[in-house]
């Protein structure tokens, strides 16, 4: 087994430090387009407005009590108003929701240009209505991390509008290799 090297009192944030033998950027990014992620919209409001982006980071952490992290990236137009909320919703999509997923990634678009979409929560938040599912999340620690920051968030409410096995177009909606894809019965291999 080999030792992984020490830190010495002088060396930057763990989190931005530069480690000896790191590999390249362009290898890591080949390396996990081969790692397929479930698809989310994170959503959020604040002095500009309602912010909105597509996140392939969403995981669950923990049940009891409910955790969930994902990260943003310092150059989504998003970011700032994510990093400033108290509280986001995460949108959990399927197949049936690529339309937002686009939505969500594209650049320079107004997400919100269709009020029939979506809505504020009481609390404030905006909700696009349709999706699988959402879950409103109280922001609860935050983490730089290279280029993105972590964020660690404690589920407060939630909405399953259809049960993965009910969905119209069938199966999670997956981003894997630079593209979108459908999870179903004809992809399962065991």
């Amino acid at each position: 087994m080999t030792a992984l090297p020490s830190a010495s009192a002088t060396d930057q944030h763990p989190a931005t430090r530069s480690i000896r033998g790191a590999i390249a950027p362009a290898e890591f990014r080949t390396l996990f387009r081969g790692h397929p992620s479930g698809v989310a919209v994170i959503t959020a409001t604040g002095p500009g407005g309602p912010v909105a982006l597509t996140a392939s980071s969403v995981s669950s952490v923990s049940a009891d009590p409910p955790l969930l992290v994902f990260s943003v990236s310092s150059i989504s137009s998003s970011t700032p108003t994510i990093l400033a909320a108290d509280s986001v919703v995460v949108h959990l999509l399927d197949a049936d929701d690529i339309d937002l997923a686009r939505l969500g990634a594209t650049s320079g678009v107004d997400r919100f240009a269709d009020s029939e979409s979506w809505a504020p929560l009481p609390t404030g938040e905006p909700v696009f209505r349709g999706v699988r599912a959402w879950v409103r999340c109280a922001v609860v620690s935050r983490m730089d991390a290279g280029g993105s920051t972590v964020i660690a968030a404690h589920a407060v409410q939630a909405h399953i509008a259809r049960e993965e096995s009910n969905t119209t177009g069938g199966g999670a909606l997956v981003y894997h290799n630079r593209r979108w894809h459908r999870l179903g019965d004809h992809s399962r291999v065991g």
